[in-house]
């Protein structure tokens, strides 16, 4: 199979889809890989160390024109002259981006698989999980950091000072991003409020102790007691390919105390907080009712090294499926297939679907194969 990996274009995103020793493995299985000319660079992979292990350098329309196309992040406007009705491997979340790239998708034909949305056996989404970590370790220090005074905040430090424990923290939902987030916070000493679902989740955690947070029972109420006291709020709630719902209110953040910090992480699938909107690595922050709101879209892409080695390593195994078997892969893995939102014109993808109001575009997989 002809394999491209187009230099990403959104601001200040340093990923790339595939590093050297993925392209040595395809190579080896008789694939052909092409990168667009200084693509790595901003992960430390040069030009030479991609023709080392057996890639061809060329330029961003030639690195599109391949029977299957590796991202990071989803196309942008300037990008979909280059889609056709090839495989397109990335992060997508269609239903929180612009409807346009669902329809410049949908009109080009593109079999367009997002990593967001393939499950493993267990009902996991395995390739949301590594960058879910990263952008959850950020979200702990980042909110520290526009807490200081010195860059606008309340003045509240999150940790512990001599013995004592200082900030208060929020973190709704205990998923993958949540449980990184609270980890961080819980090292550094704040109080952390770790709001969920039931207990069985909270005590099933893996990524953070329990023993040291407090289990809140999620729900409007509780959000509105705790978030008046408050120092930052960090929001991560994932309905798995679909639209995140509004878990805090904009009353809810005008009752918060000036200077306090809200980071949604949820941002991809539309935010979870009814006052973000989404922002860039240049313009990170903004300032409504007195709070910081942090939503930037692409949270890993500030640390692009660290973020692209751990997502390329929990991808290339998907893609040699998919250059290993081509387009029956998705009829006969059920978990790869989950990853199908477009195909031959239509969504695949049913919460997408729903999301966008395209339900008249919506077919499974069993009808198109």
């Amino acid at each position: 199979m002809r394999i491209g990996v187009p230099k990403e274009i959104k601001d200040k995103e340093n990923r790339v889809a595939l590093i050297p020793s993925g392209v040595s493995e395809l190579v080896s299985r008789g694939h052909e890989v092409v990168i667009e000319d200084h693509a790595g660079e901003g992960s430390g992979f040069s030009n030479d160390d991609y023709m080392t292990s057996g890639a061809g350098i060329v330029s961003t329309a030639k690195a599109w024109d391949q029977e299957l196309v590796l991202k990071i992040k989803e196309p942008l406007q300037a990008e979909y002259q280059y889609l056709k009705d090839n495989i397109l491997f990335t992060y997508l979340h269609l239903a929180g981006v612009d409807p346009s790239l669902t329809d410049a998708l949908l009109n080009a034909g593109t079999l367009a698989v997002a990593y967001e949305t393939v499950e493993d056996e267990n009902g996991n989404l395995p390739l949301l999980a590594p960058m879910s970590a990263v952008a959850g370790n950020i979200a702990a220090n980042v909110g520290g950091y526009y807490l200081a005074k010195s860059n606008g905040g309340k003045g509240m430090q999150l940790g512990r000072v001599m013995g004592k424990s200082y900030g208060k923290a929020m973190v709704i939902g205990n998923g993958v991003v949540g449980q990184h987030a609270a980890h961080v916070l819980q090292s550094m000493g704040a109080r952390v409020l770790m709001y969920c679902r039931d207990q069985e989740s909270f005590d099933a955690m893996s990524f953070a102790d329990p023993a040291s947070l407090e289990f809140v029972d999620s729900t409007p109420e509780t959000i509105a007691e705790h978030i008046v006291n408050s120092d930052l709020v960090i929001g991560a709630v994932l309905l798995a390919g679909a639209r995140a719902p509004h878990v805090v209110t904009e009353d809810m953040v005008k009752s918060m105390q000036p200077g306090s910090v809200i980071v949604d992480v949820s941002i991809d699938q539309g935010g979870c907080i009814e006052t973000s909107r989404p922002t860039s690595h240049s313009a990170p922050v903004y300032v409504l009712h007195d709070i910081f709101h942090y939503c930037v879209t692409n949270m890993p892409g500030a640390y692009p090294r660290t973020s692209t080695i751990v997502l390329t390593n929990t991808t290339l195994p998907y893609i040699l499926e998919i250059t290993d078997n081509g387009v029956d892969i998705f009829k006969t893995d059920p978990g790869i297939g989950k990853g199908l939102n477009t195909f031959k014109g239509n969504i695949t993808y049913q919460p997408v679907a729903e999301a966008l109001g395209y339900l008249n575009r919506y077919k499974t997989l069993a009808e198109l194969f």
